[in-house]
């Protein structure tokens, strides 16, 4: 049985569509969410949450209270269905908002960017807000036209907007208590701090995302010595196969086929080192390879190894250059450490590692 709200004839009648067409509402829902979903993931986009819901009846009842009389139908409130979408940058929000301008109908004339109207203090209702239709090309069914008559709303704002829009409603509004100006103070001083927090950010991303495509274009041009030497610059480096031809030169001497080994976990043993730069390990290529060469054919002849580690290039040349520094056996025990973690058998490895590198000559 429905309940009596003892609202006035009008705002009953609003009430009373609702509760007509509440399933229409709630298959919109679905629909909704699931092609915002879908548009995130087909464009590679990582937000922080993705949100709808269906509005109450008795949160629809306390909006007729206050202000029914704004309303001629059900038709004239646009938040029956709300979707919101959490991203973690603010950059990321007019992303969104391009792809659910392709995605749904927007209604432009109610359409909101409170980004524009903010007052100081209200940085957590810095929200895009759009007002939308399911376009008849996403989905229509003859039955419930009505799905593609009613507008809903969708929200995008930031993690941190999120978070203080929240805080802000349940503090001030939820209460049914005045805030005391000095609490209300405060509530906005914390404003501040998180919109500055958005800006900044998404200034370093933008920062990061700037000074890895400087690396890239560095690393593709060969300009190794400007290059320091560390993960991201390491990554793009490898991207250039650098070791690929004195690997090939190695898996030769047994015709051996090459498995692909990860190299990244080089990059402690270059730092350690004492490599710089790209143009640290460019130097040790050119310098060291001959030697690594033989190293491998003294290490594989008399073997039937067929298949060979693609690491096994860069092994050799850190191998050449700790025993060219002088670093010895403890320089490789040290090596072997910082490649495979501590272990009693990283001296012996290191002592005939030593061996064989003697017999070559390699000094």
């Amino acid at each position: 049985m429905d309940k009596n709200y003892g609202l006035d004839l009008h705002c009953q009648m609003i009430l009373d569509e609702y509760r007509d067409n509440i399933e229409s509402f709630r298959k919109m829902k679905d629909i909704v969410k699931k092609q915002m979903e879908k548009c995130i993931e087909e464009n590679g986009l990582y937000v922080n949450a993705i949100e709808a819901r269906v509005k109450t009846e008795s949160s629809l009842v306390g909006k007729l209270e206050l202000k029914g009389q704004k309303y001629n139908s059900l038709s004239d409130l646009t938040d029956i269905l709300g979707a919101r979408i959490i991203t973690f940058y603010t950059d990321e929000v007019d992303k969104i908002a391009a792809l659910m301008e392709k995605t749904f109908e927007v209604d432009w004339s109610n359409t909101i960017d409170k980004r524009k109207l903010i007052d100081l203090d209200r940085f957590g209702y810095m929200s895009l807000h759009y007002i939308c239709r399911i376009p008849q090309a996403l989905y229509f069914d003859p039955e419930h036209p009505e799905i593609n008559e009613y507008r809903f709303e969708i929200q995008m704002r930031t993690a941190l907007q999120h978070v203080w829009a929240t805080m802000y409603h349940d503090t001030g509004y939820k209460s049914g208590v005045e805030i005391p100006e000095e609490y209300l103070r405060n509530l906005n001083r914390l404003a501040g701090l998180l919109e500055l927090a958005d800006e900044q950010f998404s200034k370093i991303r933008i920062e990061i995302t700037d000074y890895r495509r400087q690396v890239q274009a560095l690393v593709a041009d060969g300009n190794f010595d400007a290059v320091a030497l560390n993960g991201d610059t390491f990554r793009s480096f490898l991207q250039l196969n650098p070791f690929r031809k004195l690997m090939e030169r190695i898996a030769s001497i047994n015709q051996a086929e090459i498995i692909e080994d990860s190299l990244v976990r080089y990059l402690n043993v270059l730092v350690q080192m004492d490599f710089k730069t790209l143009g640290d390990i460019e130097r040790m290529i050119k310098e060291n390879s001959e030697a690594a060469y033989q190293l491998a054919l003294h290490q594989l002849a008399g073997t039937d190894l067929d298949i060979v580690a693609s690491s096994l290039a860069l092994q050799n040349l850190c191998i050449v250059s700790i025993i060219k520094k002088g670093y010895g056996e403890i320089g490789l025990k040290f090596f072997y450490e910082t490649l495979y973690g501590p272990s009693d058998y990283n001296i012996q490895r290191a002592q005939r590692t030593l061996q064989q590198a003697n017999r070559i000559n390699i000094k």
